[in-house]
């Protein structure tokens, strides 16, 4: 698979679990590697990619055992652009589907 497309199809992956629920950057590459082959060096530059596009905001969790964890969560302007991105992926994925003959 082109590294082009594939970049953009698990950066829509990492915001879609964010959106589900706020995560810490492990979390993340945790949830979406029990589907797709990541790995951290993959995953942490979106997330970081993605905070500086304000698409994410993050903040600091303690815990009772380890060191601090930090959470990512959409921001208004990653919300809005979860939806653009998700209808985009369903009409392509749609689109690919008709000229494939179905799964």
């Amino acid at each position: 698979m082109n590294s082009q497309f594939k970049k953009g199809i698990i950066e829509l992956c990492v915001i879609a679990v964010i959106a589900k629920k706020d995560m810490y950057g492990y979390e993340v590459i945790d949830t979406i590697s029990s589907v797709l082959d990541v790995n951290e060096n993959t995953i942490y530059p979106i997330l970081r990619r993605l905070t500086e596009q304000d698409l994410l905001e993050n903040y600091i969790v303690t815990t009772a055992i380890g060191a601090p964890r930090k959470y990512y969560r959409l921001t208004p302007k990653g919300i809005k652009r979860f939806e653009e991105l998700r209808q985009e992926w369903v009409s392509f994925l749609g689109g690919v589907v008709q000229l494939i003959g179905g799964l």
